[in-house]
């Protein structure tokens, strides 16, 4: 797997929730009385969960294939 693909997956989740400061700057619209910004910031704490744990797998996937990575 490339790199870059991988460094990619990696920086989406700084960019929205570091750098997307314009998007998730308000309040509404709420969900379940929260406000905006606090279900943004948590719904991308999933996702980069998720995309790391994607990362990782295949990081493992070309180190088992002998190829290593970039």
């Amino acid at each position: 797997m490339n790199a870059i693909l991988k460094f990619i997956l990696l920086a989406i989740p700084y960019f929205f929730m570091v750098l997307g400061i314009g998007i998730y700057n308000r309040v509404n619209p709420t969900l379940g009385g929260w406000p905006f910004f606090y279900w943004y910031q948590l719904v991308w704490i999933f996702i980069a969960a998720i995309l790391t744990s994607v990362v990782y797998l295949l990081e493992r996937k070309d180190k088992n294939l002998g190829t290593g990575g970039a």
